[in-house]
This record gives C-alpha cells, sequence and structure tokens, in this order.
C-alpha cells in the first residue's frame, strides 16, 4: 500500500479533529477536575500522537483511540499536578457582567454542582462510563476499549451508575 499524500493526511487529520476535538475536550476537563485549559492541552498532545500514526493503523477505531490516548494523558497530568479547580459562585459571579444571566448561571451552576457532587460519590468506574456514554456520547464498544473492559461490563457500569444515581437523587428528593 502507497503512503497517503500530504493533502490527503491533513484532509483526515482535519475531518479527525472536527469530528472528535471537542468531545475530547469535554472528557477531559471532567478527567481534569474542570481545568479546561489543562484538558485543551491534552487533547492537543492526543492529536500531535495522531499525526504520528498512519491512518490505516487506527482505521476503524479512530474515536476509541482517540479517547485512551486523551485519557491517559490526562491521568499523568492529574498524577503529576494532584490539583483540581473547581467553578464556584465567586468564578461565575467574577466573569459575569448581566446581573439576570449572571443569576440564572449560577443557578445552574448550583444545580449541576450538586448532580456532579453526587455522581463523585459513585465508585470510579460507574463515574468513567457515565461520562464517556453521556457527556462524550461513545458507543458502548467504544467505551470498552478505552476502558479496557468488556461491553457487558461497561452496560452493567452503565446500568447501575444510573441505578445509583437516581437513588441519591430521589433519596434527597429530587424528581428523577
Amino acid at each position: 500500500m502507497s503512503d497517503p499524500s500530504p493533502t490527503d493526511l491533513r484532509a483526515w487529520l482535519a475531518k479527525a479533529l472536527e469530528d472528535h476535538e471537542r468531545a475530547l475536550v469535554v472528557y477531559a476537563t471532567q478527567l481534569l477536575g474542570g481545568d479546561g485549559e489543562r484538558a485543551r492541552d491534552v487533547v492537543q498532545d492526543a492529536f500531535l500522537r495522531l499525526c504520528k500514526e498512519r491512518p490505516e493503523d487506527v482505521s476503524g477505531h479512530l474515536c476509541e483511540w482517540l479517547f485512551t490516548v486523551t485519557r491517559h494523558r490526562a491521568l499523568d497530568v492529574r498524577r503529576k499536578e494532584s490539583r483540581m479547580t473547581d467553578l464556584t459562585e465567586d468564578t461565575v459571579r467574577a466573569q459575569g457582567s448581566d446581573p439576570a444571566a449572571t443569576t440564572a448561571l449560577i443557578d445552574l451552576v448550583d444545580e449541576a454542582e450538586g448532580v456532579y457532587a453526587r455522581m463523585c460519590s459513585l465508585p470510579p468506574k460507574q463515574q468513567e462510563v457515565l461520562r464517556l456514554k453521556f457527556q462524550s456520547g461513545l458507543s458502548y464498544k467504544e467505551i470498552a476499549g478505552v476502558m479496557n473492559e468488556t461491553v457487558g461490563n461497561v452496560g452493567w457500569l452503565i446500568h447501575m451508575g444510573i441505578k445509583n444515581l437516581r437513588g441519591k437523587l430521589a433519596g434527597e428528593g429530587v424528581e428523577v
């Protein structure tokens, strides 16, 4: 098989970036405790690593490959820095200029923080599968590849994560 032309490689990389960058940044941001800047750096690193790969070596599993590389890199960064940054009301107030929009955003952040806090009390694998499924939109098969689990176990982890999260929210009077 002949090597692809530089134009074909650029087009392939541009398509991969367009298709996956946003979901990867969201996923990395979650893994890095809300630090979007570090998440973008991690995703950039994943794409730099993709530039070194031949398209045929990742063909058919590009999404899984990108999420796996992003996950490993984010976990490396988290281990090295061991510092998490959370979005707080003070941060939102400092950045907002429209009082009504700021109040609505603070209410939304409060609600999200409540659900997020309950989700953070789930076992780590349940947290991760829920993020990969519902925030990143990965299939069970892709999640299984990223996390090195069986598809059946991914399904069970998602089921149990949702069940546990519903139980926690219902136990506190939150309608689910």
